[in-house]
């Protein structure tokens, strides 16, 4: 009974404590578990470390920005394919540093690389490689072609005829290679880029849709502004006899790149958010100024793709944003517009602009 009347007292005191200005009894256990709720909440928002990767990253931005001027959302696309474990399409007239960007970039990680300049009078042999017959053991062996590196840059892609980028199609998807029965996997991590030239069509071959289908983006480099274009001009006066390959140094080991490569992978994703991207997708497919929409393969490469976008940003978790980021590289290539609207000057950019308006953003 004296326990109750002391309980009770305690209880009908503990207002006029309050209104007193005097802190409750208990006012010390609600501190410690709101400060135990505190940091249980800034543990869950931490819970994937890209510290590591975002300083990685910024790292290799600042190695390419010294030969490379601007351009920084072709370098940005070029990081996340990597983080994404994706190929690359680079679209741009000739002049504009495709090619050399893309070489810096297969740089700045140390790992083995090669280019293939694509001609018209190239075979599959010449990529894959070929069986040939050793005359001191009377055996055929199988001699590796240049596409057996980490880092392949493939100059003029659609300079080689049909059977050539066919040639690709295993290589590209399946990271293997089968010459006479016999199946070659690749070292990873494994990485095409390709460039072509949108404007000189005259003996160039139309990548098909197949082909197309396994880059993961089709990034289109444009001309420099005024302001870059003098900084260009200042870079290459300044550097002299220098190469530019000389500048660049190699900031990521292959074992770090697999480790990145998995911790992006990790980052989350809500199912708002993905109902997000399969309704975008989805709706290319039944879209009147469409011919062909997008496949399952658009959807899967949109979530990779803004899951590497949250990664170098230290987020480990997906925003619309991420995903608005992603839509534009990996959509306009695989999508068709019909022969009306083509003709009308409308763009693929077009299309996905009024499918991402006609779509709720997800809260």
């Amino acid at each position: 009974m004296e326990n109750e009347e002391l309980q009770n007292d305690g209880l009908e005191n503990t207002p006029q404590e309050t209104e007193g200005n005097t802190a409750p009894i208990d006012t010390p256990q609600e501190v410690t578990t709101t400060t135990e709720a505190t940091s249980e909440n800034i543990n869950f928002e931490n819970r994937i470390d890209l510290s590591e990767l975002q300083q990685a990253v910024e790292k290799l931005k600042t190695e390419l920005a010294k030969v490379i001027v601007g351009q920084q959302d072709f370098i940005e696309l070029l990081i996340v394919s990597l983080l994404s474990n994706g190929h690359v399409l680079i679209e741009g007239v000739p002049g504009i540093a495709k090619t050399i960007t893309a070489k810096l970039f297969a740089k700045t990680l140390e790992t083995g690389f090669n280019r293939i300049q694509f001609t018209p009078d190239l075979m599959p042999s010449d990529v894959l490689g070929t069986s040939i017959l050793n005359m001191k053991t009377s055996d055929f062996e199988f001699k590796k072609g240049p596409i057996f590196s980490n880092m392949v840059l493939i100059d003029e892609i659609n300079r080689a005829p049909a059977k050539t980028q066919a040639a690709l199609f295993e290589v590209m998807e399946e990271r293997q290679v089968t010459i006479d029965g016999i199946r070659y996997v690749m070292e990873p991590p494994f990485m095409v880029l390709a460039t072509q030239n949108p404007i000189e069509q005259e003996g160039t071959y139309a990548l098909p849709e197949a082909q197309l289908d396994r880059f993961l983006f089709k990034i289109k480099v444009d001309y420099p502004s005024l302001e870059e274009e003098v900084d260009i001009l200042k870079t290459h006066h300044e550097r002299k006899t220098q190469k530019p390959l000389e500048m660049v140094n190699p900031v990521m080991t292959p074992e770090k790149l697999m480790e990145y490569k998995k911790k992006t992978q990790e980052v989350i994703i809500e199912e708002k958010i993905l109902g997000y991207i399969a309704e975008i997708v989805t709706k290319t497919r039944t879209h009147p100024h469409l011919y062909l929409g997008g496949s399952p393969r658009a959807s899967i490469a949109v979530m990779n793709a803004s899951k590497a976008f949250a990664a170098i940003n230290g987020r480990d978790f997906v925003t619309p944003e991420d995903i608005k980021k992603s839509l534009y590289p990996v959509l306009r290539h695989r999508i068709i517009l019909s022969p009306e609207r083509e003709m009308e000057g409308m763009t693929t950019e077009n299309v996905i602009e009024m499918i991402l308006q006609s779509v709720e953003i997800p809260r």
